[in-house]
């Protein structure tokens, strides 16, 4: 039978519902019923849902400039260009669409540079149950087993070795390898962080062995992680770094950006019809200025605690796992209770929620989701997990 949804294309399963606004940590469908949303868009809506200082960027740009092609400057784009590489100690910018895109990107980049500077070295090690995207580059250099099967033959030249195992990435280099890629903070694995001391470890040892250090930051940057981007954290300079999601707030760009001797991208080598557009370039602007203003990050760190702490409180109480993750990416441990079909009783009580793993809650409110909202959140699951654990006992 032909429903509402039928002349979309069937790519995943979704809820009976249809959303027609949201504001701040709340969508609505079209009765005006609502939903706590500690999903966002998979930590995309940095600012929650149609924040007034995005929107209001969006809307003076839109009657200046919207694209004036990609063959040309325009100002929006040069203006977060600089902004961005003063914040992040990067010196060049490729603006994209999509974090995988940007991905897509930084493996033509590491490409290109093997041929000017490493005897044309290809290979890029990168990590079991890593996650960079749904190109066919991305899927193959991503270590996510549901993917294996799929689309095959795969791009070849990636190398995948354990996540922290610093011993086993120096075994997997040759002559061939050209770079490291990995999330500092793996999200689809269950928010699985690196640990300082395997980030320190790989940045010398890529310098060693004269390789690129390159960091997906798609997820983990804009503030998500409590800095502004998650590699700060540990004292290191990548020599790529990639940005997607928050970076506009909900609105499609990505960013690949690089230090100076990492760029050798050629006129024609890289591009895309809409990529740094000024509509878009003006709404990351605003973005920004809002995760750069004063206390803004100190106030995710406090917001990250208070939630951490709730959630430590929820594991105790019903013998659940752990707490991981750093700022707003955290994730729970659900021990031997059904994440999948916990967020879906969530989604009755009017709360939304990601199982990245059968077993793991992933929680990823907006950066200004406020302590009410973090309570109440909790409030809803508990007796969720009250139930469950009673079905288990």
């Amino acid at each position: 039978m032909k429903t509402q949804h039928s002349a979309l294309m069937q790519i995943s399963a979704k809820p009976d519902i249809t959303f027609t606004s949201g504001s701040g940590s709340y969508l609505y469908d079209a009765a005006g019923n609502a939903w706590l949303d500690f999903v966002q868009g998979w930590a995309v809506n940095t600012l929650g849902h149609c924040p007034e200082a995005v929107a209001q960027a969006i809307c003076t740009q839109s009657r200046r400039l919207i694209n004036p092609s990609p063959a040309f400057y325009n100002d929006q784009a040069i203006q977060l260009a600089n902004r961005l590489t003063h914040l992040s100690g990067m010196d060049q910018v490729f603006f994209a669409n999509s974090g995988a895109e940007a991905n897509e990107g930084a493996i033509k980049l590491a490409r290109k540079w093997g041929q000017l500077h490493r005897k044309g070295a290809w290979k890029i090690i990168t990590f079991h149950n890593g996650f960079h995207g749904r190109t066919l580059a991305t899927m193959s250099a991503t270590g996510k087993p549901a993917f294996e099967p799929l689309f095959n033959p795969k791009v070849p030249g990636f190398t995948k070795v354990p996540f922290g195992d610093l011993e086993a990435v120096e075994a997997a280099i040759d002559e061939h390898t050209v770079a490291v890629m990995l999330e500092p903070i793996q999200g689809e694995a269950g928010v699985i962080p690196a640990s300082h001391e395997f980030l320190q470890g790989l940045r010398r040892l890529t310098q060693e062995h004269g390789l690129l250090l390159m960091l997906d930051e798609v997820q983990t940057g804009i503030g998500r992680t409590g800095s502004l981007f998650c590699y700060q954290q540990h004292q290191i300079e990548p020599d790529v770094v990639t940005l997607g999601k928050g970076l506009g707030a909900g609105v499609p760009i990505a960013a690949l950006m690089a230090k100076a001797h990492a760029c050798c991208f050629e006129y024609g080598d890289q591009g895309g019809t809409f990529n740094g557009n000024p509509l878009v370039c003006a709404a990351a602007l605003a973005v920004l200025e809002a995760v750069t203003s004063a206390g803004f990050l100190s106030q995710v760190q406090a917001l990250s605690q208070h939630l951490s702490q709730g959630l430590e409180h929820l594991s105790t109480r019903f013998n659940l796992g752990k707490v991981r993750g750093a700022g707003l990416l955290l994730a729970l441990d659900t021990g031997a209770i059904d994440a999948q079909a916990l967020v879906k009783q969530a989604l009755d009580a009017g709360l939304l929620l990601n199982a990245p793993r059968p077993h793991t809650l992933r929680f990823m409110p907006a950066l200004n989701v406020s302590v009410p909202e973090i309570d109440k959140m909790l409030a809803i699951l508990s007796p969720l997990f009250e139930q469950a654990a009673a079905q288990h006992s």
